[in-house]
């Protein structure tokens, strides 16, 4: 049952037409399962339903950019030392649709000074067009083993194919993070499936290992399935649900769009943007990066 404060903060939301701002990170734990694809259909589908969506984007190998055929000429890192300001870095890659590439200035941000922490937090607080989703492309290769986004967002979700090596480097995340950094609630979305059923065998197989060592909660996000137009959309350098929405992959991102909207999110939303930018540079900075064995 809602808390009366909880009935009362939504009715406040809707009376002013105002949602909170809502952060998904995406991670995977190996390369090759088609993340950075992911977020940038995603991020399609959540501007066709009239949000702003900001895309935060770690992965300087395979950039959520290139599925829109934008060049980068920037970093947030160039923004932190006032080298540029947030508008010369930020892309704007479709209606609805910018992109943050952030690639250097992640691995870095538990070594800022107290003027760089302020000018990140100046630059994101200070961003036209406020952000009403926030999704991070996480990288794989960050220092603490996990990038820090994915410890302040409100979800996390792990992104899987349907390969043992994906599988198998997945769960290692998993424990890995509920380990290391105590977080102990995951979504799965399968990838490059071949259907619902070989989507809910992976995802219950998963779940059913994380429950019975007591490793973490995992939720079902669900799929995307292996689709012809996906791959030609992508040799086109766009968004399966703008060239071919009704193929079965542009489907699959409405419907997973349409559900993330619909996550519940406990506690720490009221914040906003810069609630989560401090959250974030806290993060960085006591976390210790100690090897974390799975």
């Amino acid at each position: 049952m809602a808390e009366p404060a909880d009935d009362q903060a939504a009715g406040l939301r809707r009376l002013f037409g105002r949602e909170p701002l809502r952060i998904v990170t995406f991670a995977a734990g190996n390369v090759g399962v088609g993340k950075s694809q992911l977020v940038a259909n995603l991020a399609a589908c959540l501007a066709a339903r009239g949000k702003e969506v900001l895309v935060l984007d770690e992965d300087a190998k395979n950039s959520v950019a290139a599925y829109y055929a934008v060049s980068t000429s920037g970093d947030l890192q160039q923004v932190i030392n006032r080298e540029k300001t947030f508008a010369e870095v930020l892309l704007r890659a479709a209606p609805g649709v910018r992109i943050l590439p952030a690639a250097r200035s992640i691995k870095m941000l538990g070594t800022l000074s107290l003027r760089q922490q302020e000018s990140l937090l100046e630059g994101f607080t200070g961003m036209p067009a406020p952000a009403e989703v926030i999704l991070v492309n996480a990288s794989l290769d960050h220092p603490l083993g996990f990038s820090p986004l994915g410890l302040a967002a409100h979800d996390t979700v792990i992104v899987v194919s349907p390969t043992g090596a994906s599988i198998t480097a997945a769960y290692a995340l998993i424990k890995k993070v509920s380990l290391g950094y105590a977080r102990k609630r995951f979504r799965i979305l399968l990838n490059k499936v071949r259907g619902l059923a070989e989507a809910e065998a992976i995802y219950g197989n998963i779940a059913k290992v994380a429950q019975s060592r007591a490793v973490a909660s995992l939720e079902y996000a669900g799929f995307v399935p292996l689709d012809a137009q996906l791959r030609q959309a992508a040799r086109l350098a766009q968004p399966v649900v703008h060239l071919f929405p009704d193929a079965p992959a542009a489907r699959a991102y409405q419907r997973i769009a349409s559900d993330l909207l619909g996550w519940p999110q406990a506690g720490n939303e009221s914040g906003g943007l810069e609630q989560f930018v401090r959250q974030l540079l806290h993060l960085s900075q006591d976390i210790d990066p100690m090897p974390i064995y799975a």
